[in-house]
């Protein structure tokens, strides 16, 4: 076994132009399957991802046909893909989970086991649905990030203290720094919102604190700039 590994043998199982035809096309069909389940559970989707996850499981399944059992070819495939970066702002970890899924359903494809890879993808698919349905692990309070500009004369330790516990609001300050030459004090707090939290009034109440200086209510707290 270990000597076959550094013997020179190129012989490489056959592949019937039936076979690979039928790999593709199973191939591509799983993919719409998961691209449907993607787009059905991730509204705010990205066309670019939507392919990609429509093509992918065919892509995972030529390679898989390529390589067949040649060691030769599976090392020089893993150098050539080293040298290949994905330069993609990070994703949900969804996404990431959607990835995994159509890589596995492009090997199974790949490898000839098409009733497997049939099954799985059925039954990943709808327990995606059900837990969308479901909406398992979603929070009832949304996260969001608030900026808000006070000036020197207002302590930002309890500034907005009150307002928070008139909201009924969990929060925290994460960042405080100074602004524009050390007149204004620029306050980053991390606040959960209940679902009849009204924004509007919310903030309402914090300009009259702050006497109209900048508000930003960020609605993606990952996507704050530091």
């Amino acid at each position: 076994m270990i000597e076959s590994i550094f013997t020179s043998n190129t012989a490489v199982a056959e592949l019937s132009f039936a076979q690979a035809l039928l790999t593709f096309a199973v191939a591509i069909v799983l993919g719409g399957v998961i691209c449907w389940t993607y787009m059905k559970t991730q509204p705010a989707h990205s066309p670019s991802f939507t392919l990609t996850m429509m093509i992918l499981p065919t892509i995972v399944a030529i390679i898989i046909l390529l390589i067949g059992s040649n060691i030769a070819r599976a090392f020089s495939l893993a150098g050539a893909f080293s040298i290949i970066r994905f330069r993609s702002a990070p994703g949900d970890a969804k996404d990431i989970s959607y990835v995994l899924f159509s890589m596995a359903a492009g090997l199974a494809c790949g490898v000839g086991a098409y009733g497997y890879a049939v099954l799985f993808t059925v039954l990943l698919c709808v327990l995606m649905l059900v837990l969308k349905a479901f909406q398992f692990g979603t929070s009832k309070e949304t996260a969001r990030m608030l900026k808000v500009t006070i000036p020197e004369n207002l302590g930002y330790e309890e500034a907005f203290d009150e307002i928070f516990k008139r909201f009924n609001i969990d929060y925290e300050l994460k960042k405080v720094r100074t602004t524009e030459l050390g007149s204004l004090y620029e306050l980053v707090y991390a606040i959960k919102l209940g679902p009849n939290t009204n924004q509007k009034e919310l903030l309402d109440a914090v300009r009259t604190r702050n006497g109209n200086l900048d508000i930003t209510l960020t609605m993606n707290p990952a996507a704050l700039e530091n």
